[in-house]
């Protein structure tokens, strides 16, 4: 029996998705098939096999080496996995041992900037059959399937703000390279728009020529792209995705970011999901949330309600993630950098509020009495954060606030100056926040919780080890 059948991993959609993968693979003479799985930061990796060799995969899967789940964003191995238990606790993790990728055949795709190649998604198992406790992907499906057993789907349009520039200099000289732990030089760039037109049709028009690259190829993928927009910095866009429900939003937005980074490299311009890039006068992007429940029992939103904005269930779902806000917030902006967007007065989030279409607030209220799209707006996410760690933690917050009958209080019409809790200013805070979140570490086991927190510190420690430029700039000369 294969692993796939040993294990009975695979549902009836994935057998006849795999039946048809292979059909595709012989009728588009494919010579390459990737297989790629979203690591603990969200970032595709894998490996390419020839598509007879990833076929013959398909159900046996494919080894890798445990140290990919082991690194922080440095791509640095941060735990010493050369010791007993490899710094997990466990066997199957020391001597950076394989795991397998068991591909899912449903998010298979031929790439349309690499005609001949495919790509598919993958899970990760040990070799006994048990799912890699570290994927992020497994945890997002289990929360689903939480949720699932109350009489819900998860519902999520996204909103994805991101920089495109020129490539000037990609600044591959051998002297370039980089270290574990030191990563290369970026690449030097240009703008492709100066900045604070906001929507203006002249600088869509600009930006256009890439755009329609990204807009073509993102579109020959399936993803359910919805609309385009130049955003108020320059060379700043936003993507905006209808919504879909289940694993599709999570596995959309991982699949977008990469597309977009291969398209635009592959045409001489970079692009940068980074939340503030250190470009003079940009601005900082951010990744909105839509997002609602849907009953299974009668397909309606769960969120509408007949004679007000919002459901008795969205209330407290909304309060739950209010409560959850600092907690949550090392998912949903998983950088440093990312925390150099929460300031007031500049529409981006600064405390756990919310109100009826405000974009000051963290949760922006949408719709209204009897609307099927009534849904929550949550405005603290950045476009760098692990969709599957983004979304889960969402669901999680939410319904422990319809579990507890939490209260979101008033709205807030005047979110700057409304006295509430605080966003976290730093991503050291927010880990002591997660840390100290005995709902978390219970809802998302003390296990991953740790090793989370343990990556996170050692960018963290990485970070605090540098001298900055501000630091030389205030204190050089002056003592």
């Amino acid at each position: 029996m294969s692993f796939v059948a040993r294990h009975d991993l695979w549902s009836e959609e994935q057998k006849a998705a795999a039946a048809h993968m292979r059909d595709v693979a012989q009728e588009r003479k494919l010579e390459t098939i990737r297989l790629s799985f979203p690591d603990q930061h969200g970032i595709l990796r894998g490996k390419t096999l020839t598509a007879g060799a990833a076929l013959a995969s398909l159900e046996s899967g494919c080894s890798i080496t445990t140290t990919l789940l082991a690194k922080d964003t440095s791509h640095r191995t941060v735990f010493p996995v050369f010791t007993a238990g490899g710094g997990f606790g466990m066997r199957e993790m020391q001597g950076a041992a394989d795991v397998l990728m068991i591909p899912d055949p449903t998010t298979f795709r031929v790439l349309p900037w690499a005609p001949t190649t495919g790509w598919v998604l993958c899970d990760v198992y040990f070799a006994d059959g048990r799912p890699m406790p570290f994927a992020t992907r497994r945890i997002y499906r289990s929360v689903l399937d939480r949720l699932a057993q109350r009489g819900f789907d998860f519902k999520a349009g996204l909103e994805v703000e991101f920089h495109i520039f020129k490539v000037e200099n990609p600044r591959l000289s051998p002297t370039d390279a980089g270290l574990p732990g030191q990563p290369g030089e970026p690449p030097s760039v240009s703008l492709l728009t100066q900045g604070y037109q906001y929507l203006t049709e002249q600088r869509f028009d600009q930006m256009e020529p890439v755009l329609e690259l990204i807009r073509r190829d993102v579109t020959a993928l399936g993803l359910p792209l919805r609309s385009i927009e130049v955003e108020y910095g320059p060379s700043q866009c936003e993507f905006v995705f209808e919504p879909t429900t289940g694993l599709v939003p999570a596995d959309t937005m991982v699949l977008f970011r990469s597309a977009v980074k291969q398209i635009c490299q592959r045409h001489g311009y970079h692009a940068t999901f980074m939340c503030r890039p250190r470009i003079p006068n940009v601005m900082s992007s951010g990744w909105h949330l839509h997002q609602s429940l849907v009953s299974r029992a009668t397909a309606e939103n769960a969120f509408m309600a007949k004679d007000e904005p919002l459901s008795p269930l969205a209330k407290a779902y909304m309060a739950g993630l209010l409560a959850h806000a600092r907690a949550s917030a090392v998912f949903s902006t998983p950088t440093i950098n990312g925390y150099k967007r929460y300031r007031s007065y500049s529409l981006a989030p600064d405390r756990a509020i919310w109100s009826r279409d405000n974009r000051g607030v963290m949760i922006r209220v949408l719709g209204g009495p009897n609307d099927p799209a009534t849904r929550l707006e949550n405005r603290i996410g950045e476009p760098a954060a692990n969709p599957y760690l983004y979304l889960a933690s969402q669901i999680l917050a939410g319904l422990d606030g319809i579990d507890r009958a939490l209260d979101p209080g008033p709205s807030a019409d005047t979110p700057y100056e409304t006295k509430a809790s605080l966003l976290p200013k730093s991503l050291a805070e927010a880990i002591f926040a997660l840390r100290e979140d005995s709902f978390f570490r219970s809802a998302m086991g003390s296990e991953f919780v740790d090793y989370y927190v343990h990556i996170k510190n050692a960018e963290i420690e990485r970070f605090q080890a540098e001298v900055t430029e501000w630091e030389q700039r205030e204190y050089f000369e002056m003592f």
